[in-house]
């Protein structure tokens, strides 16, 4: 590209952000982990969920050495509500990683970010730039979107042709003042003007450089990724309640879905009803709730089923705890559901 247009093009994407950047908890300064916190918070998780929770979660782990030495069931329950608990658990190891390798001093290069667990190339880049002022690319969905649109790419963003195009310019764009600033200011377009859907192209302060404006091809790019086939995943609920009205859950394990939260004892699967059988030892039937959930590849069927007899022994066999307000819990959002549904049945019942 040429030299002098790059140049123009990020002067006008550092003035948009200047006068356009949104009052956003993380940019309250330049703490590397602070920013490690907020980018690992955002992957798939919108912004106004994150916000919700990003405070209360620096409150609970403030440094990066308060978060190393917590333990991984803690983090994970800080973690509800953010989803995809394996994010979690990764940034806990990472902490502990900065801590037994670097002293506690989270590494300023982006190369040596990558090493660290739970950070890629997108994250190592972010933390490299805005914390570090190094001239680190990165490249998101709203970055991709933003590229693809005003340097008119055709290939699909996740394709090996495409991936290369966008991080080559990506990484053409950072070279200069202000790195971290640059590297926001693309997401932030993304965000607020080069959006997916009815992009405010005649505000844009890009829009006498972009490609696909100018070819009538913006509601065409970027060009769709092919989408991941959706899975059917069937869940069994057992629902077990004391004479006191006190439910009974279970804490799952921190490996697979919903690591370390709280639920109603479950089975996953097709045969997830006839296991849950073989685990309680009785039969069970429906309590006639039924919930849907939505991962982001899988279609979630949810069934609660109570026992036909009371076994006062169950809860003791399958190691169940006993909670006065299970919605007080932290739950995963498939199982504040099923209570939630299953509660006002109840209160519902004559």
């Amino acid at each position: 590209m040429d030299l002098s247009e790059i140049k123009k093009i990020r002067e006008k994407f550092l003035a948009f952000y200047e006068a356009s950047k949104r009052v956003l908890p993380w940019r309250r300064n330049q703490d590397p982990y602070a920013i490690w916190v907020s980018e690992i918070m955002l992957q798939q998780t919108q912004v106004d969920t994150v916000m919700k929770r990003y405070d209360a979660f620096l409150e609970r782990f403030p440094t990066v050495q308060a978060l190393a030495e917590a333990e991984e069931l803690s983090v994970c329950e800080a973690w509800a509500g953010l989803g995809y608990y394996r994010r979690a658990r990764l940034l806990h190891r990472g902490a502990r990683a900065v801590v037994e390798e670097y002293q506690g001093v989270i590494p300023g290069d982006a190369l040596t970010l990558q090493t660290l667990p739970g950070i890629g190339r997108y994250t190592a880049g972010a933390i490299a730039s805005i914390a570090f002022k190094q001239r680190a690319p990165l490249v998101d969905g709203n970055v991709e979107r933003v590229l693809c649109r005003i340097f008119l790419i055709d290939d699909a963003p996740k394709s090996s042709a495409g991936q290369k195009k966008l991080w080559a310019l990506a990484e053409a764009l950072v070279q200069g003042e202000r790195p971290g600033d640059l590297n926001q200011s693309l997401m932030e377009l993304g965000a607020l003007i080069c959006t997916p859907k009815q992009p405010q192209c005649t505000v844009c302060p890009l829009r006498m450089h972009c490609g696909a404006l100018a070819n009538d091809r913006v509601n065409e790019l970027p060009v769709p990724n092919p989408p991941p086939k959706r899975q059917i995943l069937e869940v069994a609920y057992l629902w077990l309640s004391a004479s006191d009205g006190r439910v009974y859950l279970r804490q799952r394990g921190l490996e697979g879905l919903w690591a370390g939260l709280w639920e109603p004892y479950s089975c996953e699967g097709k045969t997830a009803h006839a296991e849950l059988m073989e685990q309680c030892g009785c039969d069970l039937v429906s309590s006639g709730i039924s919930v849907s959930h939505q991962l982001t590849h899988r279609d979630v069927r949810a069934t609660v089923y109570v026992p036909t007899k009371k076994k006062n022994s169950l809860a003791r066999r399958l190691a169940l705890h006993a909670v006065v307000d299970p919605l007080a819990a932290p739950l995963s959002a498939l199982a504040r559901k099923v209570v939630m549904a299953q509660v006002a049945a109840q209160l519902a019942a004559p």
